[in-house]
């Protein structure tokens, strides 16, 4: 653009022009976001969908990847892993299981990535809410049992209906609030998951709750597993709370859930994820 088309574009305008501008300006802006992900293979065969959560009354963006050969063999079903905060998580995650399954370090999965669209809580990111048992402070946690609710009757019926995923193989992995999700389904309805993969999970506000028994009797099984790793440079107000969960639980022969407990070195709380990941499918899968 040379110096006269800028004097041309930016010399003033009268009002209603300067509104027409400003949408064609706005629209310019929203055009250059689209991003083409045919082209980030490590996505691999990538649907999207907008969800409405009638049990909360919002939207979630929703991603799913399914494996190498779904289309192939149409009487195959798959475990598939749910992931939370898919929206920094599923890219993360999705592109190293592709290498995991390179590997063969793990089996064929449908991983879905639930997504808030945005980092930020005014932008519509509720994980504070979402993820978290009731908290004396702060008043907004705790709205884990209508997240639930939502992923149990709307969400994962509706991956079942559309996907051949195995009811009997679902698998929920969650980083720092997530994991606190993943740690309050794994206490209230142990059997909802198979799988559950707890990543630095964050009890610092809430702790009590989570060393209480939440299961009905009728839960009592040993069929569903819960792996959860500590980062062992996590910040101690993670840390800390993590590892007396670890010495609460482990060693009790009344649990729901097969447990397994890991300090992971030379990780951080925002470094540990892809390693729990890893180490938790490898470990949930010893025996299959």
């Amino acid at each position: 653009m040379n110096f006269t088309t800028r004097q041309a574009i930016y010399k003033p305008v009268k009002p209603i022009a300067a509104v027409l501008f400003a949408i064609l300006v706005l629209s310019a802006c929203a055009a250059t976001a689209d991003v083409d992900t045919r082209y980030l293979q490590g996505l691999g065969d990538t649907h999207y969908s907008k969800v409405s959560a009638k049990a909360i009354g919002r939207d979630f963006h929703v991603y799913v990847m399914l494996p190498e050969g779904y289309a192939e063999d149409t009487s195959k079903t798959y475990p598939t892993v749910y992931l939370m905060d898919g929206g920094t998580m599923y890219p993360k995650l999705v592109g190293y299981y592709r290498y995991l399954r390179f590997a063969e370090d793990v089996p064929d999965l449908i991983i879905v990535g639930l997504s808030y669209g945005s980092d930020r809580f005014a932008e519509g990111n509720y994980r504070a809410t979402d993820y978290t048992a009731p908290a004396d402070e702060p008043d907004y946690w705790g709205g884990a049992g209508a997240f639930q609710a939502f992923l149990k009757s709307e969400l994962m019926p509706r991956i079942e209906r559309k996907y051949r995923a195995n009811a009997d193989r679902r698998i929920v992995f969650g980083q720092s609030m997530g994991g606190q999700f993943v740690l309050y389904t794994a206490l209230t309805e142990p059997q909802l998951f198979w799988g559950h993969i707890a990543s630095n999970p964050a009890l610092h506000n809430n702790l009590p709750f989570f060393l209480e028994r939440h299961w009905a009797d009728s839960s009592a099984s040993t069929s569903s597993r819960v792996f959860v790793a500590s980062a062992s440079g996590d910040a101690p107000r993670f840390r800390e709370p993590t590892l007396e969960w670890f010495d609460h639980w482990a060693g009790n022969d009344k649990l729901p859930w097969q447990l397994e407990t890991r300090t992971i070195d030379d990780h951080n709380h925002m470094s540990l994820a892809p390693a729990s990941f890893r180490k938790g499918l490898l470990w949930l899968f010893k025996d299959e």
